[in-house]
């Protein structure tokens, strides 16, 4: 096995400094384990999404510390059964057969008017 470049010693010292911050704060082992496996499969190449992901946990790292935090979460957006991936439908917008909110357009594209007039 060849030895770890520099970077990869700092992106597993990230690691280990995330988990032990996050100890005690309900969610943010679990959140920290799910990212790093979510991006394990960069391949060594891409060296500049890596240090961005790197500089991003950093930046998570002193908000863990900051003792602010109390817990860590996820905001995840879930899709529905309009929403497929590469799909049509723009962030935010539902599609005509589901219930919530609606573009400001009617099916023709003509823009509808609020109930303000605008």
């Amino acid at each position: 096995m060849s030895r770890h470049s520099r970077l990869q010693r700092q992106v597993l010292s990230l690691f280990r400094e995330l988990l032990r911050a996050g100890r005690g704060k309900p969610g943010a082992e679990a959140r920290v384990r799910a990212e790093f496996r979510k991006h394990a499969c960069l391949p060594r190449s891409d060296v500049l999404r890596i240090e961005y992901l790197y500089r991003r946990g950093q930046r998570q790292l002193q908000l863990l510390r900051s003792g602010h935090a109390k817990a860590m979460g996820a905001f995840v957006r879930l899709r529905g059964p309009a929403e497929e991936v590469g799909g049509a439908g723009a962030p935010g917008i539902l599609s005509e057969n589901s219930n919530g909110p609606r573009s400001a357009h009617d099916r023709t594209g003509a823009h509808k008017t609020r109930p303000d007039g605008r």
